[in-house]
């Protein structure tokens, strides 16, 4: 909607690994104008994920001015600029700043060989107390390891590692840096910043100098002329630092104070808690939150909604809306699945558990399947829910969001298998809020991390109905048992499927 008289605009920019999402904040009225592109994944190799950075640039220079005609705004109301984008993503520049070759996404899996390679010479290295993250394939060594070994010539010329919002920030005049949460993600660097060396050493080769770690809401350069001509902005409009989109997504989402959480319904299940304290579990992922002092341990599981996509498809494509009728009419727990059809990342960090339907017989339906299917994600996300009170955090109701978040089912049984009520959200933007929001804050246009709230829409409260409490306790204990009894039978079968 358009303004009337003079704006104080913040810009939140998120490069998501399918869209890059822009949009214009007025912190009185709120999100003034948003806008999306495409992003194309590129997988030229079984097990590769890459993005060129060219596109997320074009993506931005053509979003900009559309949020300033939507909003009916001129350059000089946008007074702070701040971004957002998936992390560990690894991007090697030149000298100029300019990628020497595509980004290499966090869910890349090329590094494989040289993950095992790394873990002889770790061994007695306690990388999660250091840094926060185990060694997998988000980490950055065995990625850097891999790009010393087939791209020699890439390695030779880069000057700096960075992530993927630093360095649309550095594109748009920012000095070199690398945001506190890519750091910590990346494995490279202790809490206070500083590298470990330990890391670095072991790969055994030359290393690029690495980036200064700055925090959310730091501000580290003004736009640059070229870069003010391209957007349509002023020059030396402040360049602030974002943040990590899981992280910027659950900030947006209204996550401020310790034991508020929410659990995100996507192609994967995401699942976030606020802590006022450090918290490490082996188990989960740990992430700063943008609030100086508190902190975001998370947890995220390989499949969610990705699970029922797979379900509708093998049902000859059948609406998922109809799915959920005919679930509603299903007796809750009548089957119980394990969904790990990509294996699993957390709790378990298992990627050869394989899926499982138990309970069929001749009388099961369609609706019966489905139900369990929904249930399963649910006991999923319980499971991560008693690690983090098991560990003392006191969670409050959650949020819900994503695409999952429109069935009404899927709320129902979450709430009740959880036993909370939930909060769903309504048009959540995402990473571009949080961005635009940390924006205002750096500028003094907004004087509280807690104004996040006002921006924020939220729908009717699903109550957990206590009818159906017994069932799904009585059945969150066969899933821990059918999950710890049958890993052996799924490792058998991952191992012959390489066979």
């Amino acid at each position: 909607m358009p303004n009337s008289g003079p704006s104080r605009l913040l810009l939140g920019i998120d490069l998501g690994s399918s869209a890059t999402k822009a949009i214009l904040l007025d912190p009185n009225l709120g999100i003034v104008a948003s806008a999306s592109r495409a992003t194309e994944l590129h997988s030229p190799k079984t097990g590769w994920a890459e993005a060129e950075a060219g596109d997320w640039w074009r993506n931005v220079t053509e979003l900009v001015p559309e949020l300033l005609a939507a909003a009916g705004v001129g350059a000089s109301d946008v007074v702070g600029i701040a971004c957002s984008g998936m992390v560990p993503a690894v991007l090697c520049l030149d000298e100029n700043l300019a990628p020497l070759r595509r980004a290499i996404l966090q869910n890349d899996a090329r590094a494989h060989q040289e993950i095992t390679e790394l873990r002889l010479p770790l061994a007695d290295l306690d990388l999660l107390a250091l840094t926060g993250s185990v060694l997998t394939q988000q980490s950055v060594a065995p990625t850097a390891l891999w790009l010393a070994r087939n791209e020699p010539e890439v390695w030779a010329r880069t000057k700096y590692i960075v992530g993927s919002y630093d360095w649309l920030s550095m594109r748009l005049g920012a000095r070199s840096h690398v945001e506190r949460n890519w750091a910590i993600e990346s494995g490279l660097y202790n809490w206070d910043g500083t590298p470990v060396d330990a890391v670095i050493a072991s790969t055994e080769i030359r290393w690029p100098e690495l980036q200064e770690v700055v925090d959310p809401s730091t501000i580290v350069g003004w736009l640059s002329r070229s870069a003010a001509r391209e957007l349509g902005l002023e020059f030396e409009t402040p360049i602030v630092v974002g943040g990590a989109d899981h992280v910027l997504s659950a900030f947006g989402a209204g996550l401020v104070d310790e034991g508020d959480w929410i659990i995100k319904l996507g192609g994967a299940g995401d699942i976030l808690a606020v802590s006022d304290t450090r918290f490490l579990d082996a188990r989960l992922y740990l992430d700063a939150h943008a609030i100086p002092g508190k902190w975001l341990p998370n947890g995220c599981m390989a499949t969610s909604g990705s699970a029922l996509r797979w379900e509708q498809d093998i049902l000859g494509g059948i609406d998922l809306a109809v799915l959920d009728l005919e679930a509603e009419q299903a007796e809750p727990g009548a089957l119980l699945t394990l969904p790990y059809f990509l294996g699993e990342k957390s709790p378990l960090h298992d990627p050869d558990l394989r899926g499982a339907v138990l309970g069929l017989h001749l009388g099961t339906t369609r609706g019966d399947l489905h139900r369990s299917f929904l249930e399963a994600i649910a006991y999923g996300f319980r499971q991560h829910m008693e690690i983090f009170t098991s560990r003392g955090l006191k969670l409050g109701s959650p949020r819900v969001t994503n695409g999952g978040s429109k069935s009404t089912l899927w709320k129902e049984i979450l709430a009740d298998v959880i036993g909370l009520p939930l909060t769903p959200l309504i048009g959540h933007p995402g990473a571009s809020l949080g961005a635009a929001v940390i924006a205002g804050i750096a500028t003094g246009n907004i004087s509280d991390w807690s104004q996040v709230n006002q921006f924020v829409r939220v729908g009717d409260l699903i109550e957990p109905d206590p009818a159906n409490r017994t069932t799904y306790d009585e059945r969150y204990e066969n899933f821990l048992e059918f999950q710890s009894s049958s890993s052996g039978i799924s490792h058998a079968l991952a191992k012959s499927g390489r066979a």
